[in-house]
C-alpha cells in the first residue's frame, strides 16, 4: 500500500495555491563532477568532455526542483549523475543521509527503488513485446513481490492512480497507446515501488501541449497524494515555472543560478539568466506588444574546452577582465537566490514581469481530462 510522507511547510506555487514541502533533507548532492573521454581513430583516449563540473545543490522532500538550460548545458547528464548511471567520477550524491557513490551494486540497487526515473520518449521506454499489465508489473517482480495476485492487484492500483482503466488498457502493447497514455504507463511504472524522489527527464517534451497539461495535472495529484519530490528536467522555462518551487539555471555543465521559481522569473540575477528568460515569446502588459523573442548572443562554448574563469564570459554583455581569470563562486544574494557571477544584476531588470505566451497560458487547465 502507499504511504503518504509527513510534510510541516510550504510554498506558493504559479497559481498560488500553497504546495507542501517538508523539513527533511532529501537529496544533497556536493561537488559532482562528470566527464567522459572523446575518443580519436583507433579508439585512442584524447580530450575530455567537461558534462557537469563541480555541481552543488540540495532538495527537501515534497519540493520540485526545476533545472533549465540550453540543449547541452549538462541537464540530462546531471540527472543521470544522480541515479548514478553511470556513476559520477568525483563528489557526493547523499539521498536520504546515504552517499551513493560509496555503495555497492547489491545496496545501490536497493537504493534505487527510492528514485525512480520518467524519461522524454514514452515509446523509447517501454519494451514494445510486452502488455501494459507486464510494463507495470516488472519493477514489483524484480524488487521481490513474489506473489502473483498482489501483484497484479498493485498493477490495477496503480493504473487506476494514474487514470487508465486495467480492464481497457492492461491487455494493449505501447503501439495501441497515444503518447499521453505511454506516459501514463511510464509514470506507473515509476511510482510502483512508492519511490521519494521522481526524476522527470524532459518528461513531456515529446507530447503535444493538451497532453501537456494532462500529464502535468497528474505529476501535481500524484505528488498530493504520494508525497513525492521531482527533480524536473526541461528547455522549457515557461513550464518550469509552473511546476517547481525552486529553479536551478545550469550552463555549460555549471550551475549559474538557483532560487524560488516566482522570484527567479521576476529579478534574474544571472546575465545568462536574464537572457533565458528574454527567450520567451510574450506581451508587454503596459502596450499590448508583442515582445518578440531574443536569443542570447554568441555560440555556446565547447564543454570539451571550455572558456577559463566564468563560462559564460564569452556571451555576456557585462564580461570584465576578472571573468575571465577567476571562476565566480555560488553565493547567496537574496534569501534562498544564489547566483554564481561576479557582477551580478542585483536589481529587478528594466523589464515588465516575463509573461507566458498564450501557448503556455492556456496550456494547463487544472480541469483538464485525461484522454
Amino acid at each position: 500500500m502507499t504511504t503518504t510522507r509527513t510534510t510541516t511547510r510550504t510554498t506558493a506555487g504559479r497559481s498560488g495555491a500553497e504546495r507542501p514541502v517538508g523539513d527533511r533533507l532529501l537529496l544533497d548532492v556536493r561537488n559532482v563532477v562528470q566527464e567522459f573521454a572523446v575518443r580519436g581513430p583507433g579508439g585512442v583516449k584524447g580530450a575530455k568532455v567537461h558534462a557537469v563540473s563541480d555541481v552543488s545543490f540540495t532538495m527537501q522532500a515534497g519540493e520540485t526542483l526545476g533545472v533549465v538550460g540550453e540543449t547541452g548545458s549538462g541537464k540530462s547528464t546531471l540527472a543521470r549523475s544522480v541515479i548514478q548511471a553511470p556513476r559520477p567520477k568525483s563528489g557526493e550524491v547523499r539521498f536520504l543521509g546515504t552517499d551513493l557513490m560509496k555503495l555497492g551494486r547489491r545496496a545501490l540497487t536497493e537504493a534505487r527503488r527510492q528514485m525512480q526515473m520518467v524519461y522524454q520518449d514514452p515509446f523509447g521506454s517501454l519494451d514494445p513485446r510486452w502488455k501494459v499489465m507486464e510494463l507495470v508489473e516488472e519493477p514489483l517482480l524484480g524488487y521481490g513481490m513474489r506473489s502473483a495476485a498482489k501483484r497484479r492487484e498493485r498493477v490495477c492500483e496503480l493504473l487506476d492512480l494514474v487514470g487508465m482503466d486495467p480492464g481497457v488498457f492492461g491487455k494493449r502493447r505501447p503501439h495501441e497507446l497515444s503518447g499521453g497514455q505511454c506516459q501514463r504507463i511510464a509514470i506507473a511504472r515509476a511510482i510502483a515501488l512508492n519511490p521519494a524522489l521522481i526524476v522527470c527527464d524532459e518528461a513531456v517534451a515529446s507530447l503535444d501541449v493538451l497532453i501537456q497539461a494532462q500529464v502535468l495535472n497528474l505529476f501535481e495529484r500524484l505528488r498530493t497524494e504520494l508525497g513525492l519530490s521531482y527533480l524536473f528536467i526541461s528547455h522549457d522555462l515557461a513550464l518550469v515555472k509552473q511546476v517547481s518551487d525552486r529553479v536551478a539555471v545550469m550552463h555549460l555543465g555549471q550551475l549559474v543560478e538557483v532560487g524560488p521559481s516566482e522570484e527567479l522569473y521576476r529579478r534574474p540575477l544571472h546575465p545568462y539568466t536574464s537572457a533565458l528568460l528574454n527567450s520567451i515569446p510574450g506581451l508587454d502588459p503596459a502596450t499590448g506588444q508583442v515582445r518578440r523573442p531574443a536569443a542570447p548572443t554568441g555560440e555556446p562554448p565547447s564543454p570539451i574546452n571550455p572558456p577559463s574563469g566564468c563560462r559564460f564570459r564569452t556571451r555576456c554583455p557585462l564580461a570584465q577582465a576578472r571573468c575571465e581569470q577567476e571562476a565566480p563562486p555560488m553565493r547567496e544574494l537574496f534569501p534562498g537566490h544564489q547566483v554564481a557571477c561576479h557582477f551580478p544584476l542585483a536589481q529587478p531588470a528594466e523589464q515588465p514581469p516575463v509573461q507566458m505566451s498564450a501557448r503556455h497560458e492556456a496550456g494547463t487547465p487544472k480541469n483538464a481530462e485525461l484522454d
